[in-house]
């Protein structure tokens, strides 16, 4: 039998053992629960992203490793800039109201600083949500997604969630072949991703390409640049920065996670034609970024001095590594990004040196669940942090 309890003048049940007991044995008595879903969910894989730092740090203690250098996700090294950690303390006494809707205050820096006006600019919790809200609002039933074979995981995950045919063309040299894209389009084309710079290769394609490749796309097919690592290579005059272009199909996705060290708060933002994007904003989920997120990525912009010590130190963990990386013997790919990608040859190689070095306390990524089960990524750390991993791979390759 239940008992009554006010509670702020509210009734509540509160069940006695013996009907717990009761309710309990009538659910476990119940047949299991099933639903149908559609079949391209009931064959989704869901992402995989590196194995969580505690889950790896606690089995690596049983080992008698104490320490963990993770060197696998393309996370920033430095904590964040002092200015967003303050910013987020202050914005925590307001956790009891919502954030603005259409975060209004960032768009606005954001339309500032890139000479745009707000209707050009979204907001997301990272970049892949507003990849997310893009094929919401412009893939229907068998219209197709083109990209490249080797880039971004996430993008996979998203279309094979919508159920979106999704084709790919080889990598070339581990870059974007924009020639094979082109010839790969179809009637059926309605979107086209390209990752610039490239992940998990850090490969580019140049300006020259860009402006080549755009010039023959039909208008309306939406080309999405995820520039997600634009601001370690945007020092190569090579490099097409596409929001400079402001051309009506092009969209592109940056984020605050790699240059500015908010990895762990998700805000990212894109730029695009204000008709575009009005409908991302019509399907996107309400109060999006968090209040906290909104706050942050308004520190962030007025923090110019963060992103250069952020570029320089990149700049050279790049040299230091890619030049210890040729003396080990190893084949690496020359990267604008904030990681190096090294072919290994075959996947046994590519597992054996992942777990070896992670039995040394540093964390890399396997490539297997980007298609390129050959190659291993490693990200730039800070400088003790990549002198490890040198020592390491000394003491693994015996050099």
């Amino acid at each position: 039998m239940s008992e009554s309890l006010a509670v702020n003048n509210l009734s509540v049940s509160i069940l006695s053992n013996k009907d717990a007991n009761k309710a309990n044995q009538i659910i476990d008595m119940a047949p299991p629960f099933s639903i149908n879903v559609a079949p391209h969910i009931e064959a989704l894989q869901p992402y995989k992203p590196g194995r969580p730092p505690t889950e790896l740090m606690q089995e690596l203690k049983k080992s008698g490793i104490d320490g963990l250098v993770n060197l696998a996700s393309n996370e920033n090294s430095f904590p964040p800039p002092q200015s967003v950690q303050k910013a987020i303390a202050e914005a925590t006494v307001n956790l009891n109201r919502y954030p603005d809707a259409g975060g209004l205050l960032l768009k606005t820096k954001l339309a500032e600083k890139y000479d745009l006006k707000v209707e050009n600019v979204c907001l997301g919790a990272g970049s892949e949500s507003i990849l997310g809200s893009i094929m919401k609002a412009f893939l229907h039933e068998d219209e197709e997604l083109l990209t490249s074979q080797g880039t971004f995981i996430g993008l996979y995950v998203l279309a094979n969630a919508k159920g979106a045919p999704l084709r790919t063309v080889p990598l070339k040299d581990y870059s974007f072949d924009l020639d094979a894209i082109l010839q790969a389009v179809t009637a059926r084309t309605k979107m086209i991703y390209l990752c610039n710079p490239n992940n998990p290769s850090g490969t580019i394609f140049t300006r020259a390409e860009f402006e080549k490749f755009i010039a023959k796309v039909p208008q309306n097919i939406l080309v999405i640049v995820d520039e997600a690592y634009h601001e370690f290579a945007e020092s190569n005059p090579d490099f097409p920065s596409t929001v400079g272009y402001k051309l009506p199909n092009v969209l592109t996705l940056r984020t605050f996670s790699k240059a500015y060290a908010m990895a762990g708060i998700r805000v990212g933002y894109g730029f695009g034609h204000e008709n575009v994007i009005s409908y991302i904003n019509r399907v996107k989920l309400p109060f999006e970024p968090n209040l906290l997120a909104q706050a942050a990525g308004l520190a962030a912009l007025e923090d110019s001095e963060f992103p250069v010590v952020t570029q320089e130190n990149n700049r050279q963990g790049i040299h230091y590594l890619t030049s210890a990386f040729s003396e080990l013997g190893l084949n690496c790919v020359q990267s604008y990004a904030n990681f190096i990608l090294i072919e290994m040859g075959t996947e046994a190689a590519a597992l054996d040196l992942t777990e070896k070095l992670l039995y040394k306390g540093i964390a890399i990524r396997h490539l297997k669940a980007f298609g390129l089960e050959t190659c291993v990524r490693v990200t730039i750390g800070i400088p003790e942090e990549n002198a490890k991993l040198v020592d390491a791979l000394k003491m693994i390759l015996a050099v």
